[in-house]
């Protein structure tokens, strides 16, 4: 009975602000090193592609630790584990800060990767834990900053400090953060009576992490390198493919069936939680996907700098950021399904909304269309997160949150990936298919080109050979640029018919509300 009442001596929204910054501090760190790389690569004498490293190492260590951290969490005491991971975080930053060269640098990332991975699944057990059913939707909707802000905010961020500083202050911006997190969570954070026990009679599953990170790693690496590695071209990328196919369909059979699985599936058999992580793998390679799609779309043809194109999502963040309370405080009144179905739906539309660029797209209409894609992810992530945890036992939180949060992270590196990939894909098949328009025989094309020589003639006095080279080249420089926006069109229309097909998805969850009952709590 007393575990039934147990509730934490400090104020809950303290803890939950407390425990979210070390998850935002984390969740930044995947996306703010993304535009230093090239100003690391100079100062490290190395290569763009060699400074990459320094991001697939974080990637890669990162991705391994999400799914064991349930089982660290048993090992250690979920908030020893905790402290312990956003104290080595904070020193593999500083240690990340002063890096004499890019060996040291990628070593501390993978280590810096290694203990990130523990802060965002203790952060959502700790939050599950620490309010009774019937208030996580609005203690997800603080969460919610960390997870879905934080990767929008820090290509701005970093663009920002990297162009005022150095990238060096990147990394060591954590350091006062960590420090402060370190001691709030020491004074404020305790275990529940159930997750102290729960490392009490422990065995390590050796297969079982072997088979995660040999699986999850090369998932990672494949994804972070496969499109400068030309993908399944590459004899590097197939190896890595076979490794991860064999290791997570191998972890999968194995943590089914073994005794003590150093995660446990158990919560996958929950309708709630299983349809959960779907929608939350699919909302994170959208929302993944496109805040890659529109600064790259900014630089690479616009040219913006990293700063302006940062700043055209940031008008999206402030957006998500003051509609996440409004939308918690909606849901008590209606089936919380309602606002995923209608979340996703609105994504489409935003999406749909997208599919109208051009090439001299200006500035505003940019910002306009990600703060219509900001407005459709406010309504999906607290939403989802909550109908997820709903039934799941509080004993199995730790391994939910771990399955949970794997989910998301994963299929938003698929988002990144598969995003970018198919953007040179489309201009490749738009280019193919415009190029039939592009030749002599074709009078458009020729009255195109004279036109221009002549008006180029006519301001310049170049000779009529000179006039018409330059025509042609300018022709040329049109005809790539509209078929790399035609190939953003048609990865945004791609995006949309992929909302659209998430809007069933809510009819399958537990038709409640957020403030009702808490299942098996």
């Amino acid at each position: 009975m007393a575990n039934e009442n147990w509730h934490p001596t400090a104020n809950p929204w303290v803890i939950a602000v407390v425990v979210t910054l070390a998850a935002f501090m984390e969740v930044l760190d995947t996306t703010i090193v993304n535009v230093a790389l090239p100003h690391i690569a100079g100062t490290m004498s190395a290569s763009y592609d060699q400074a990459t490293w320094t991001l697939t190492s974080y990637l890669v260590a990162n991705g391994i630790v999400l799914p064991i951290s349930a089982f660290f969490a048993r090992l250690l005491g979920r908030k020893r584990y905790f402290l312990l991971c956003i104290a080595a975080f904070t020193v593999c930053s500083f240690l990340c800060g002063i890096a004499t060269n890019l060996g040291e640098l990628i070593v501390f990332r993978i280590a810096q990767g290694f203990f990130g991975g523990g802060l965002q699944p203790n952060q959502q057990s700790i939050i599950l834990d620490t309010f009774p059913p019937a208030q996580r939707s609005r203690a997800f909707s603080i969460s919610a900053v960390a997870i879905v802000v934080a990767p929008v905010l820090g290509p701005t961020l970093g663009g920002w400090i990297t162009d005022h500083f150095s990238w060096r202050w990147v990394f060591l911006l954590n350091v006062p953060v960590g420090i402060l997190t370190t001691l709030a969570v020491q004074q404020l954070v305790e275990d529940p009576p159930w997750a102290r026990v729960q490392h009490k009679k422990l065995s390590i599953d050796y297969i079982g992490i072997g088979l995660l990170a040999v699986g999850l790693g090369c998932l990672q690496v494949m994804l972070d390198r496969g499109e400068d590695e030309d993908w399944l071209g590459s004899p590097f990328i197939r190896v890595f493919a076979v490794l991860a196919a064999l290791g997570l369909v191998g972890a999968a059979v194995w943590l089914t069936y073994a005794r003590h699985p150093v995660v446990r599936l158990t919560p996958l058999r929950d309708r709630n939680f299983a349809l959960g992580c779907v929608a939350m793998a699919a909302f994170a390679m959208i929302l993944y996907g496109s805040a890659v799609l529109i600064p790259q779309l900014a630089q690479e043809r616009l040219g913006y700098t990293a700063t302006l194109a940062g700043l055209v999502l940031s008008p999206g963040a402030v957006l998500i950021t003051l509609e996440i309370p409004i939308v918690s405080k909606l849901m008590p009144h209606l089936e919380t399904r309602f606002f995923i179905g209608f979340g996703f739906a609105l994504l489409a539309s935003a999406m749909a909304y997208a599919h109208t660029l051009t090439p001299d797209i200006d500035y505003k209409t940019l910002v306009l269309m990600r703060c219509s894609q900001s407005v459709a992810i406010g309504c999906l992530f607290v939403p989802t997160t909550a109908l997820a945890y709903l039934s799941v036992p509080r004993d199995l939180n730790n391994d939910a949150s771990a399955l949970f949060t794997m989910f998301r992270n994963v299929a938003g590196s698929i988002g990144i990936s598969v995003s970018t990939a198919l953007i040179r894909e489309r201009a490749q098949a738009r280019m193919a298919h415009l190029s039939a328009n592009m030749t002599p025989l074709s009078q458009n094309f020729n009255d195109a080109v004279h036109a221009r020589a002549a008006t180029i003639a006519s301001l310049t006095g170049a000779p009529p050979s000179q006039a018409m080279q330059t025509a042609t080249g300018m022709m040329y420089q049109t005809f790539i640029a509209q078929a790399q926006i035609l190939a953003y069109v048609d990865v945004f229309a791609m995006l949309a018919i992929l909302c659209a097909l998430c809007v069933p998805l809510m009819f399958f969850f537990s038709p409640v509300k957020a403030a009702g009952g808490g299942g098996g709590h």
